[in-house]
């Protein structure tokens, strides 16, 4: 849900022409160059070194974007054919009804 999340984020933002780093780090206000698997969140190059986040794996926003998409599109790819064949259940039975 978290991917999600941030997929219709990042899409929104890009068809705007925006990116992420203007958004901007609450706590510091410095650029959200990072993204943080482990907490599925962006964060700034300060919140990095913290301790919150110092163990975390991390990657650029770019990459993260890009590793993401993938997976979302690989997700949809394998609901489109479980789609696709729950409506084929459903017609041959729609068929043995009649």
């Amino acid at each position: 849900a978290r991917v999600l999340e941030v997929a219709k984020r990042l899409s929104l933002r890009a068809a705007r022409g925006e990116t992420v780093e203007e958004e901007g780090c609450e706590r510091h206000r410095e650029p959200l160059k990072i993204f943080c698997k482990d907490d599925g969140a962006f964060i700034c190059v300060i919140c990095r070194e913290s301790r919150a986040h110092r163990s975390h794996a991390m990657l650029p926003v770019r990459d993260a974007v890009q590793e993401y998409k993938g997976q979302i599109q690989a997700h949809l790819q394998a609901l489109k054919e479980e789609r696709d064949k729950l409506l084929g259940f459903r017609e041959a039975e729609m068929r043995r009804s009649w």
